[in-house]
């Protein structure tokens, strides 16, 4: 039981402990993979749209509406695609998994800190980061961190490589909606992501993932913020040395897309979601761990650590996951 004079720390910091780089996209021959080349990225003149929410500024108008719709409405966007030689796209990136985790990069209360500590070692002995490293092995194997790139693919290929072994994995094989108990090759590598997340041993991998699309089709790098409203493009994708990229960012939310044990998860049969403090997914507009539920990252740390409330298991590994992903937290945080 923890004391009931430790409260929440103000300044609390975890660095992520799944650090992957950015994702390059490079393009070449399903048969003939030896030969690879950076994506270009292109830019279009393109006739867009009228958006839903000009319609309805200025629907009170018919006549203001009507000239609206007779505009051309042209933008320069920036597109990329596999040259018309190249049936397929290769994405690479690389990927540390560190331990350490019962210690933050900050706090500022020490009561507090050893029984989170307490917290997250009592986790590690009972619990251990099996069915973590299982969940992050699987979005590897299924390719998650395509995303629109896996989207119609003809086929998957997905290459892991740590410091002394490798693994292949076909990622049409591996469901992107369920979990199940890892065998041989994935078993494998969860056993590396376990390894590493314990910190039994420094965890290494470098990822290559193939996917065959065909010649000549779109494919689909991060898409950078239009943040000066000057732009001459209305959409501008990322490029990392003249090359097509994916966010480091978008990769690992990918990776971390493995809470399936927020409300109604079972009942509203939407699949796994990424660890977020408060279940939020910004596609759907939605937040599924609501703090009216009791059931998002602060209730549930500060009861586990300041009231000695440990939650339900699937809980556990939601909280450590969180943690694994890395953040500010404490109690200004809320």
């Amino acid at each position: 039981m923890a004391k009931a004079t430790i409260k929440t720390a103000s300044v609390l910091a975890f660095e992520r402990k799944l650090a992957n780089s950015d994702a390059m996209l490079y393009a070449g021959n399903w048969e003939q993979q030896g030969e690879w080349r950076p994506v270009e990225i292109q830019e279009k003149a393109v006739r867009g749209t009228i958006s839903n929410r000009l319609k309805n500024a200025i629907a009170s108008d018919p006549a203001k509406l009507d000239a609206e719709i007779q505009k051309a409405n042209l933008q320069r966007v920036d597109v990329a695609a596999l040259p018309f030689d190249c049936d397929t796209l290769k994405v690479s990136f690389t990927l540390r998994v560190l331990g350490n985790l019962a210690v933050p990069s900050v706090c500022n209360d020490q009561e507090y800190q050893a029984e989170l500590a307490n917290v997250i070692n009592g986790y590690m002995a009972e619990q251990g980061f099996g069915e973590l490293a299982a969940r992050y092995a699987a979005n590897l194997a299924n390719g998650r961190f395509l995303w629109r790139n896996r989207v119609g693919a003809d086929a998957i290929k997905v290459c892991v490589k740590s410091k002394t072994q490798q693994w292949e994995f076909n990622g049409e094989e591996h469901s992107l909606r369920a979990f199940s108990q890892p065998q041989g090759a994935l078993a494998e590598l969860a056993q590396e992501i376990e390894q590493g997340l314990a910190g039994d041993s420094f965890a290494f991998l470098s990822i290559e993932a193939f996917v065959r699309l065909g010649n000549g089709q779109e494919v689909f790098p991060s898409q950078e913020l239009v943040l000066d409203s000057n732009s001459k493009k209305s959409k501008v994708l990322y490029q990392v040395a003249g090359g097509a990229a994916l966010h480091s960012q978008k990769v690992g939310n990918a990776l971390r897309t493995i809470d399936t044990w927020y409300p109604e998860a079972t009942e509203l049969g939407l699949g796994p979601i990424a660890v977020e403090p408060y279940g939020s997914v910004t596609s759907r507009g939605k937040a599924y761990r609501q703090p009216k539920q009791k059931m998002d990252f602060y209730t549930l740390l500060d009861n586990w650590v300041t009231k000695g409330d440990k939650p339900a298991v699937e809980q556990q590994h939601y909280v450590m996951a969180i943690l694994i992903r890395g953040g500010v937290f404490g109690e200004k945080s809320e």
